[in-house]
């Protein structure tokens, strides 16, 4: 397994692999590798002659500079686990900060057709013109037939495709479900940070959303939404910062139910100050 941390070596290499015409996955994570990342690696390589794992912490995605000091950086324990998936057709590519930026760490901006506005967008200001710079980036210099992305974060999948319908990039976004450990808590780098107290607590948010898709068979969404407040009101370790329940195109907050219309439900949740984010589809 081949590991760089500057671009022009990483684009020598694909240059000679383009050359060969084969085809080139790209799995971008922040690092912190977990099992629901092996989950998108493995389905790139099941597809591709080649794949890329971007390792980097983005500064430009985070509105909250202690959440970025604090974010897991495990760059050789990334790399152990990878190579339990074997080590020919992997290459990694961990840049530094001005590998990305050239000394300059700003976002551009971004109109994902208000996407952007949505959910996380009210929460975390600036977060998807980030996410959208560091992506469209990595984009120009990988340049994979194919890209992969978990949708735990489903607001940013959709966001991604976004980017790349108007601006007209050659590749496709594939997303991939939720990996969840067996408490049926999403995989996540941030899960690293609970304390044992949160990591027993924690299994309530999947669970209050498996009940809220059950609710939503028979309830209005406003009536779901009123239900899960409640249960984080009586909750003395977790605190909801939002549940939404969204239609998947505009992710704009259901009003009332429109038939073949395809919804999910959205949350954000404080165990003390780790933030975890989860989704459930509900029809």
């Amino acid at each position: 397994m081949e590991v760089y941390s500057e671009k022009q070596q990483i684009i020598t290499v694909i240059e000679a692999f383009k050359a060969k015409k084969q085809t080139l996955g790209l799995v971008p994570t922040m690092g912190a590798l977990h099992h629901g990342h092996l989950a998108l690696v493995k389905k790139a390589l099941d597809a591709n002659d080649k794949v890329v794992v971007s390792i980097f912490v983005n500064p430009t995605q985070f509105d909250n500079k202690e959440d970025l000091l604090k974010y897991p950086r495990t760059l050789e324990c990334d790399l152990e686990l990878l190579k339990t998936l074997g080590k020919q057709n992997i290459l990694v590519y961990a840049p530094t900060v001005d590998d990305i930026y050239e000394g300059k760490t700003l976002s551009e901006h971004f109109d994902f057709d208000g996407l952007e506005h949505e959910m996380e967008g009210k929460f975390r200001t600036g977060h998807f013109d980030g996410v959208g710079t560091v992506v469209k980036r990595l984009f120009d210099i990988i340049k994979p037939d194919n890209a992969y992305f978990g949708e735990k974060d489903f607001q940013q999948l959709q966001i991604i495709k976004k980017m790349v319908e108007k601006h007209s990039m050659p590749l496709n976004i594939i997303g991939c479900p939720i990996h969840r450990e067996p408490s049926g808590l999403a995989m996540s780098s941030r899960n690293t940070r609970l304390n044992s107290e949160h990591k027993k607590a924690v299994p309530f948010i999947y669970k209050t959303l498996k009940t809220a898709k059950m609710r939503f068979g028979t309830k209005s969404a406003d009536n779901v939404s009123q239900w899960v407040g409640k249960q984080f009101e009586n909750h003395d370790l977790l605190t909801l910062e939002y549940f939404i329940i969204a239609e998947i195109s505009t992710l704009k907050t259901v009003k009332r139910k429109i038939k073949n219309n395809k919804y999910r439900a959205f949350i954000a949740v404080y165990a003390d100050d780790v933030r975890l984010i989860d989704n459930i589809a509900l029809n």
